[in-house]
């Protein structure tokens, strides 16, 4: 009579390790060249949050500050920080050319170096949502956030064109076992999910943001350059595999380009998400 052998249980994911990875992936290339056409969706959030004058706001995983600028521009109190210092720079200098008032911290949005309540509003467009504990990140937002203060999120969606191109990109890459999707962040259960025992109210909007590119072509020669996730994956290709990824990219901007032979409009859904805490 045989026994039977357990299956043994997978290896937990070495978070430091990824997030060491993550680190090294958003400080290559140039994110600035591509963070800067995403300013509207930081106004809009700070709009949506209601960032009033005076308040203390705490913009994390920044990148180069679209959020922080927002807020700043409406007289708040902002704290800038991500863990990729490259790109806090990127966000002093713009808020310097603005003449505006930014605190700069490297930090880490899973390990907060901030007391319980500190702030008044925490927003991240697009940053979020990439820490690999999901948990863990809403639980340090909720954490430094007061009692009836409010967190406003921009999420790409796993529909939307950055969710297909996650999985575009998954399908020759895939992503470290053991861990959720960003796009889940796009999702009002996962938002259910993570927030809603603390939450007085978690309010969503799907909203879209339009990638305006002269091509398809242009679109992955800057993303190629630029932006950190899609520089790292054609890198780690060999040149059969780079010229695949490059064909199937094309492929989904061409047919979701509203704009005709002419151009590349691509709209991209996200969801804007204010949570406010009891």
């Amino acid at each position: 009579m045989q026994t039977a052998t357990a299956t043994p249980s997978p290896a937990p994911p070495d978070f430091a390790a990824i997030k060491a990875k993550q680190q090294a992936t958003w400080a290559s290339g140039d994110f600035a060249v591509i963070g800067v056409t995403l300013q509207i969706v930081g106004e809009s959030l700070a709009e949506a949050v209601d960032v009033r004058a005076g308040e203390h706001v705490l913009d994390v995983a920044a990148g180069n500050g679209n959020a922080t600028l927002a807020a700043a521009r409406r007289f708040a109190h902002v704290t800038s920080t991500d863990y990729v210092p490259e790109l806090l720079a990127k966000g002093a200098t713009r808020a310097k050319a603005e003449g505006l008032t930014v605190t700069y911290r490297v930090a880490d949005i899973e390990e907060l170096p901030f007391a319980d309540a500190s702030f008044d509003v925490v927003l991240s467009t697009f940053g979020a949502m990439f820490a690999p504990r999901h948990a863990r990140t809403a639980d340090e937002m909720l954490r430094v956030v007061r009692p009836g203060g409010r967190i406003g999120l921009a999420s790409w969606t796993p529909e939307g064109f950055i969710g297909q191109l996650f999985k575009v990109i998954g399908a020759h890459l895939p992503p470290p076992a053991g861990l959720s999707s960003p796009a889940l962040w796009g999702t009002e259960p996962h938002m259910t999910e993570l927030f809603g025992t603390q939450a007085a109210e978690i309010r969503s909007e799907r909203k879209h943001f339009n990638f305006r590119y002269a091509s398809a072509a242009h679109w992955i020669q800057v993303f190629r350059d630029c932006y950190g996730p899609t520089h790292k994956a054609f890198a780690a290709l060999d040149e059969a595999g780079q010229a695949k990824l490059e064909a199937d990219i094309t492929a989904l901007l061409e047919r979701l380009n509203v704009a005709g032979p002419g151009s590349l409009v691509v709209p991209a859904e996200y969801a804007e998400v204010v949570i406010t805490k009891h």
